[in-house]
């Protein structure tokens, strides 16, 4: 009668690869539910929209990095998603009043605030992440 079969590492990285694809989906699936059920109280229907998908998506990044790499490691990766919140948050006050103040298409107003973004970004990262 042969003994037990060894598991090689190749089959523990897949099965944890599974699990976490798994998880992402569970977690990720339920937040965003609840923030679009709470978009869907909220008035204006605007508001709607920012509560959908990155913010789910950045809590269910954080719960997995927690199980997978640790709080230490979650704290910084959740730190660096902040900075890139306020650097989109840049972002998205320079589209609008590209489009509303000086009439500019979206394509070209969208486009030239990216070097905005990228500005807040890095210029946050270097002063306070690095």
């Amino acid at each position: 009668m042969p003994g037990p079969r060894q598991i090689s590492w190749r089959e523990v990285g897949a099965k944890l690869l599974i699990t976490q694809l798994i998880f992402r989906f569970v977690v990720g699936g339920l937040v965003v539910t609840a923030f679009a059920a709470l978009g869907d109280v909220l008035k204006p229907k605007s508001f709607a929209g920012l509560f959908g998908a990155a913010p789910s998506v950045a809590l269910a990044t954080v719960g997995l990095t927690i199980v997978a790499e640790g709080k230490i490691y979650a704290a910084i990766e959740a730190r660096s998603m902040i900075v890139g919140a306020f650097a989109f948050c840049a972002y998205a006050t320079l589209c609008s009043r590209l489009m509303i103040r000086n009439r500019m298409h979206s394509k070209y107003a969208s486009t030239s605030a990216l070097a905005l973004w990228l500005i807040c970004a890095l210029g946050v990262w270097a002063i306070a992440l690095r």
